[in-house]
């Protein structure tokens, strides 16, 4: 018995060691487990605190070493929306907590909302780091070389923001209250999205400076094309739905007869009616006539030009009826390019080409309006009829042209000028009207006009003056 009693003491000493060695790690654990030692919400300017996931941490409800803190968004998902497209998968951090083990995790949200929780973050709440990096989510952009003079083209397709949409937490539509179809708009920044790449305007109502934002711009404004892609902007005021009582058809009608494309005029006066006569002075929202409307070169076919007798008003608007329609004979247009060329051995045809680098400043330099002129009526010829002299006469004439300096690796003449080996040298170009007129006696707009310099060597250390002042695009 006393045995008996011996061996439950021992037990019972035994089963409580072991509940007090419990009680003492089950202790230690809990002074091991972290604890938030501070959580505030953060002051910095909101838009230096956008951010992205790294992929190296999950998102908890919670500091994710602290007791109760439940995954939000795993490893992986985090991991996606690092290498994400869209914009909406960025973050927006907004409060910064600390543990008592000096580990930093800050709370965070995605730009779409779908998202919220901590993150590791590092151990310096002065910079981001572990589980998210700082993003830009924007780039600066080309500013248009048009910035004023838009219109918004369809505000319920895309209007104003704040921000370009998901580039700011909780970036939001900018009323239009006030504004109509012909206020104009004038561009002040131009930013692409970064993930997506998308271009945006940040545009002022010139009417209403209240009214302003960005707004999504297409490929943006392109001084040399024929037809413009600007999202939610346009070049012309947007006009009315069209209706049998308010517009007019405009038919646009090829060389062979045929419709190659057509036009809506929508009169911009109320209460008009079906068979009604448009008045020479009626305007559409953009405040053109219908005389204006038909010359408008936006509104032509694409490659088609409006004919000197279809500018006639007497045969087109001021007979035109509201839910009628006017026809107007157009041709076809062709652009032609330049290529450089020195003159050939039997002076009929182009020699070799010359290329921007044997110029010394690039390509000769057009204007504007000479560049217009490479544009006309596909069958007709480049050079005249009249004057036997090609449309480039007028570009480059007056312009001396250098290569850049030379240096001989053998004896040569050129143009009558010896120079031997190891002199420097350059060339000075001049543009022969007779020589470009006769290796394009065939070629038509649409073709490779082919421009001809004399070329004549100069001995010499150093270039002299150069007249052509930059490169003009044609």
């Amino acid at each position: 018995m006393q045995k008996s009693l011996k061996n439950s003491l021992y037990l019972g000493l035994a089963v409580l060691s072991l509940g007090a060695a419990a009680v003492v790690n089950t202790t230690a654990d809990a002074a091991s487990k972290a604890k938030v030692s501070s959580d505030v919400t953060m002051k910095t300017d909101a838009t230096t605190r956008n951010v992205e996931a790294t992929g190296k941490n999950a998102l908890y409800s919670k500091p994710g070493t602290v007791k109760g803190a439940k995954r939000v968004a795993s490893k992986s998902t985090m991991k996606k929306l690092a290498n994400s497209s869209k914009s909406g998968d960025y973050f927006r951090a907004y409060r910064v907590a600390k543990t008592n083990k000096g580990l930093v995790y800050y709370k965070v949200v995605t730009m779409d909302g779908k998202y919220r929780g901590y993150i590791y973050g590092g151990k310096d709440t002065s910079v981001f780091a572990g589980g998210i990096k700082s993003a830009d989510t924007t780039t600066t952009a080309m500013m248009p070389t048009k910035t004023t003079g838009y219109h918004i083209a369809n505000a319920k397709k895309n209007g104003l923001w704040t921000a370009p949409k998901n580039t700011q937490y909780k970036a939001k539509s900018v009323s239009l209250y006030g504004a109509n179809a012909k206020d104009t708009f004038t561009v002040s920044k131009a930013a692409t999205k970064t993930r997506e790449g998308s271009l945006y305007y940040y545009v002022t109502d010139d009417q209403d400076n209240s009214i302003a934002g960005w707004i999504y711009a297409g490929k943006g404004y392109n001084a040399s094309a024929t037809t413009q892609s600007l999202g939610g902007l346009a070049l012309k005021a947007s006009d009315a739905k069209a209706t049998a009582d308010n517009s007019v058809t405009v038919n646009y009608i090829g060389s062979n007869g045929n419709s190659v494309g057509t036009s809506t005029f929508v009169t911009a006066t109320k209460n008009t009616k079906q068979n009604d006569k448009v008045g020479a002075a009626t305007t559409n929202a953009a405040g053109q006539t219908l005389a204006a409307f038909i010359n408008d070169a936006s509104n032509t076919p694409a490659g088609y030009k409006v004919t000197t007798a279809a500018t006639d008003a007497d045969s087109n608007s001021t007979k035109a009826v509201y839910g009628g329609t006017v026809t107007v004979d157009v041709y076809k247009v062709a652009t032609s390019t330049i290529a450089f060329y020195t003159p050939s051995a039997d002076g009929l045809t182009a020699g070799t080409q010359l290329n921007a680098n044997d110029f010394s400043k690039g390509k000769p330099a057009i204007t504007a309006e000479q560049a217009a002129e490479l544009t006309g009526k596909s069958d007709d010829s480049i050079v005249s009829s009249a004057t036997g002299k090609a449309i480039t006469d007028s570009f480059f004439e007056k312009q001396t042209l250098y290569s850049k300096l030379l240096k001989a690796t053998s004896d040569m003449t050129i143009g009558g000028t010896t120079i031997k080996n190891g002199e420097s040298y350059y060339m000075t170009y001049t543009y022969s009207s007779p020589k470009t007129a006769t290796a394009n006696a065939t070629a038509k707009y649409g073709d490779t006009i082919r421009v001809v310099f004399d070329q004549q060597a100069t001995k010499a250390d150093t270039l002299p003056g150069v007249s052509n002042t930059g490169v003009t695009n044609y």
